[in-house]
């Protein structure tokens, strides 16, 4: 297999071909890498990763993008600290280094952002100072710095970031430079200056990287696919291996987005860029790639000479191993929601999955696998993901487990909306394999002996609106009228309702209390590019609105502001807010999932993995 083979970079050689790329973890320690980071990057070497890139640093004071950002000055220690772990298990370790120019934060550093050009931040609508030639060369000379901090640590070399959130880019493109002197006549003039600095700093035998945004989407300006290989050609001879990405000021979601966009999204721009400048440089794919038939299918194509799977290595650090392993079926899916591995937002959580909560928390969390005191007959009251995944734990650890499921087929809401059917269906995969008896269509009856875990779900949530005779109201898991016009009440803002109202297309009218439908997908970036979607598929939006009545042929709804109201002519109502817990077995020894409260999947998967711990002491 191609991907599994060695791969030699400026005399380096990685085991595989597998990069486990830099991403936000917010894992840090004020500006420093912590424990976190080091027992983080080492759970993914042990999982056979061939080379892993660290979590970028700030080469300069004048960047501090989000709050436990890396600052390169402040992280020999760290960075020690990861090569060591890394090495150790046979990877090889390669520090980001970047700066975030006109797309940082100045929340943390209370200064002014340093950019090429006065263009406004997208999200902040901070306007950034105009660089100086002092302050180009301050930059340049940091870049220089950090690489040297970087080889004194032990490091295989770094990476330079011309990709997202990236200064180097931004002198790059058309769309944040527009200077009249020689960094706007000359765009390359910055980025050669960088690379070469940074070359200075390596030495002779280390890994120089760079991560170059190949196309910006927005090509009235910014940098298009075809203008991206002129790049590449003229940089590729400074650099050791070069990143193929996409995305700029204008469309961060783009870069790592969720399940929207089609996996592999980048293969064919990478292999225009691998085609101009294959004798220069080894070229790696980058863009959802998450499964590893595609990252193959990629190297042995000729796409691409490594790939890089991030997500995928956050859902399963063992991805690697497995598919040595000749198990590449037991890979854990990455379903690409973004929920808990995009974490660079203000409520500054740490890295982690939705299908592998102990990713970010390799320093605290327990053995799950541990083996069991004493092996017990179990009964799990439920087939949905947090049900699922206390049967397979549990499993595992010896006990003798049953799933009772009272509808035809496992999941739950999970395998019904979103991305998550994949997750579900390698949890009952998973669970048959561990010898877990899934009983569908079923009628909990406990015997006497069984420890007895409710993972019954929810029920249909109290209606904060008035229920006229007649009307045709339906709580979220349906069933969804097949013809007609369907209102969808969201209070809640997340993905159920906007991805209900997608599959209906122009008979949806969502109705949201929010200025913007679908509020909470900021946190995941589909905000923007869900409402596009919604439009496109013709859905009809009320917004500022409550529901106040369904009644037969129209439900009537009220403006927050200004409490006007008016009536809109549907067939059937969709209730989408917020279920209550399913309370059917009260005699039950654990209770985990939306039995308890309304979960998310990674809540109720990490509460089945506790109730699978706590197993053992039932008495």
């Amino acid at each position: 297999m191609r991907l599994l083979e060695a791969w030699t970079i400026a005399g380096r050689t990685a085991p595989n071909r597998v990069m486990f790329g830099p991403h936000v973890t917010n894992l840090g320690q004020e500006r420093t890498l912590s424990a976190r980071h080091v027992a983080y990057y080492k759970r993914r070497a042990i999982g056979g990763c061939g080379v892993i890139v660290i979590e970028e640093a700030s080469v300069d004071g004048s960047d501090w993008p989000y709050e436990r950002a890396p600052l390169a000055t402040d992280c020999r220690h760290g960075w020690e600290a990861v090569a060591t772990a890394v090495h150790n298990e046979g990877a090889l370790a390669v520090g980001a280094i970047g700066h975030s120019g006109g797309q940082g934060s100045s929340a943390f550093s209370q200064r002014e952002l340093w950019a090429p050009s006065r263009v406004p931040e997208v999200a902040s609508r901070e306007v950034p100072k105009w660089m100086e030639p002092d302050d180009i060369a301050v930059v340049v000379e940091a870049f220089g710095r950090a690489a040297r901090h970087a080889t004194e640590a032990g490091l295989d070399g770094v990476e330079v970031n011309a990709g997202q959130h990236s200064l180097v880019r931004q002198f790059l493109s058309g769309l944040t430079n527009h200077r009249g002197d020689e960094w706007g006549t000359d765009r390359l003039r910055f980025a050669r200056d960088v690379l070469s600095a940074v070359r200075s700093g390596l030495g002779g035998d280390r890994v120089l990287g760079l991560r170059l945004c190949c196309d910006e989407l927005a090509p009235w300006a910014g940098i298009t696919p075809e203008a991206a290989v002129p790049i590449a050609v003229e940089l590729a001879p400074l650099v050791d291996y070069l990143v193929v990405t996409r995305g700029s000021i204008y469309t961060v979601e783009k870069y790592r987005p969720d399940y929207h966009e089609p996996q592999g999204f980048n293969i064919d721009v990478c292999r225009s860029v691998r085609g101009a400048v294959a004798d220069a440089v080894p070229v790696v794919l980058q863009g959802s790639i998450v499964e590893w038939e595609q990252a193959e299918a990629a190297v042995r194509d000729g796409v691409c000479d490594a790939v890089e799977m991030t997500r995928a290595q956050v859902a399963d650090p063992d991805l690697v191993g497995k598919v040595r392993a000749n198990e590449g079926e037991r890979v854990r899916p990455c379903i690409r929601c973004n929920q808990m591995c995009q974490v660079r937002d203000a409520r500054n959580p740490i890295v982690a999955c939705v299908g592998e909560p102990s990713s970010g928390h390799e320093t605290d969390d327990p053995d799950w696998y541990a083996p069991a005191t004493t092996p017990r007959d179990v009964l799990v009251v439920g087939g949905g993901v947090a049900g699922l995944e206390c049967a397979r734990v549990a499993s595992h650890r010896g006990h003798r487990v049953r799933v009772v499921e009272r509808e035809a087929a496992v999941g739950g809401v999970a395998a019904r909306f979103g991305p998550g059917a994949p997750l579900v269906a390698w949890l009952e995969a998973e669970c048959r394999r561990e010898g877990v008896a899934i009983e569908p269509s079923g009628h909990a009856s406990p015997a006497p002996s069984e420890v007895v875990v409710a993972a019954t779900g929810s029920r249909p949530g109290t209606p904060t609106y008035s229920i006229a005779p007649e009307a045709s109201v339906v709580d979220v898991v349906g069933p969804v009228a097949a013809s007609g016009v369907v209102a969808l009440w969201d209070p809640i803002g997340g993905p159920i309702a906007v991805a209900l109202a997608e599959s209906l297309g122009a008979r949806a009218v969502l109705i949201t209390p929010d200025q913007i439908a679908g509020n909470e997908l900021s946190r995941t970036g589909d905000l923007a590019p869900a409402n596009v979607r919604l439009q496109q598929k013709g859905v009809r939006v009320e917004r500022r609105a409550i529901l106040r009545e369904a009644r037969p042929g129209e439900v009537e709804i009220e403006d927050r502001f200004s409490g006007a109201r008016r009536v809109i002519a549907v067939d059937q109502l969709v209730d989408c807010g917020f279920r209550l817990p399913d309370e059917s077995v009260p005699t039950a020894d654990i209770r985990i999932g939306d039995c308890v409260a309304p979960r998310t999947i990674h809540e109720a998967i990490l509460e089945g993995r506790r109730a699978a711990l706590a197993i053992d002491g039932v008495r």
